[in-house]
């Protein structure tokens, strides 16, 4: 046994440990607020275990190994569904982002980063990510929130959505203009926010699946001390673009993260076209097989993605494809399952899990083709990045940001 499956073995003992408390089942029928108590919890017995900030330096919190040592755990944790989706998004850019950019321009903030890390992976504090805005849509450089100078700080006034878990946060990374007479990716800026600041106002957005995980905030004249700042004044797109291209290293699901194609089948199994068994209609056995080819492909695109981090090499573009195809695999999937399913499907859980209900697999997928980078941001990667195709025409390319119409 090799020295990453030792590891594996190991953490997923740990985790069969762990579940009967903290897994899936044990949590069914709890609020979100009890399945955040619980989250905090296993969190911090995560990180005295030695599985939290697996491939970080050990000097600011981590534990020091590999990327792969990460992907190992991540595989193992995702199939007993702890309560981590509350801090995937904090230590999945913002933290990370921190550690890279929130030193100081000579580590004069160290002790206080450190702080915030170890606090951020045991779950005591979370970040969120403040990018999105209502007008901008994917046009990350066209967002209008804006920071001006006061004193030897700013003033910040504008609004953000689709901000998750942006109600439990305790700080967030943001990126707003603070040059509205340059083109519009040179006149942004970086900074972290406090997000119990006076002026910060946080409100849910229920959306159509039941559940409020994103939000939107408000920003009204809120303080920002010149040491929030965590880019060169104009610098900030350059920031915004390494924390969405950041190396996160997380792990894959070539379904999705829908339901897995055996829980299709063993559906189908119970059913009846005309009739007849629906397991032996030809339409259905064609989109078993379609399914399964379109995953081996995407788990070979994975494979090969952990190789090269093997042999010490980057992973590519490619990765587009894998959340561009199984998503959108999954909502087709889901739809189908419905449509088998016939009037039984309108029987709706908003508490079911989305891995093992169609409906609420369909009815959430469409989130999943936004968050993350959209179908069409995903599309214009893999057709310049992968492809060689030329970039769209940008009729605002070198225009002052002011002069665009609204």
């Amino acid at each position: 046994m090799s020295e990453l499956e030792a590891y594996r073995a190991k953490a997923r003992a740990w985790l069969e440990s762990m579940a009967p408390k903290y897994g899936r089942e044990a949590r069914r029928g709890m609020s979100e607020e009890e399945s955040l108590a619980m989250g905090r919890e296993f969190q911090a017995l995560k990180y005295e275990a030695g599985y939290a900030g697996i491939n970080w330096p050990k000097e600011i919190g981590g534990q020091g190994l590999s990327n792969l040592h990460k992907i190992a755990y991540d595989s193992e944790e995702m199939n007993f569904g702890m309560p981590t989706v509350f801090f995937g998004i904090s230590l999945g850019m913002p933290v990370p982002i921190l550690m890279r950019y929130g030193m100081g321009e000579n580590n004069e903030h160290f002790p206080w980063v450190k702080e915030r890390v170890i606090k951020a992976l045991r779950g005591e504090e979370i970040w969120c990510q403040l990018f999105s805005e209502p007008s901008g849509g994917s046009d990350l450089a066209g967002l209008r929130t804006k920071a001006e100078p006061d004193g030897n700080g700013w003033r910040m006034t504008g609004q953000k959505i689709w901000t998750s878990w942006a109600q439990y946060c305790d700080y967030g990374v943001i990126v707003v203009r603070t040059d509205p007479t340059v083109e519009k990716h040179k006149g942004l800026t970086y900074f972290w926010v406090d997000m119990k600041a006076k002026g910060v106002d946080v409100r849910p957005i229920k959306l159509a699946g039941g559940d409020s995980h994103v939000n939107e905030v408000f920003f009204d004249d809120v303080r920002l001390e010149d040491s929030q700042r965590m880019s060169p004044v104009g610098g900030g797109f350059g920031v915004a673009l390494a924390t969405l291209m950041i190396e996160r290293y997380i792990a894959t699901d070539s379904g999705g993260f829908g339901p897995h194609l055996d829980v299709f089948v063993d559906l189908v199994k119970g059913l009846e076209i005309n009739g007849r068994p629906a397991l032996k209609d030809g339409r259905v056995r064609q989109q078993i097989a379609r399914n399964h080819a379109m995953r081996a492909g995407l788990d070979s695109i994975t494979s090969r993605a952990f190789q090269m981090m093997q042999a010490g090499m980057q992973p590519g573009p490619e990765g587009s494809l894998q959340k561009l195809v199984s998503v959108r695999s999954r909502q087709k999937l889901s739809e189908l399952a419905m449509d088998l399913e016939g009037v039984l499907s309108l029987d709706f859980d908003p508490h079911a899990y989305v891995k093992e209900d169609w409906g609420a697999s369909w009815l959430n997928a469409p989130t999943g083709r936004i968050a993350g980078g959209s179908d069409e941001v995903l599309l214009n990667t893999i057709a310049e990045k992968i492809l060689g195709l030329p970039q769209d025409h940008r009729p605002d390319k070198g225009v002052p940001f002011n002069a665009i119409p609204a």
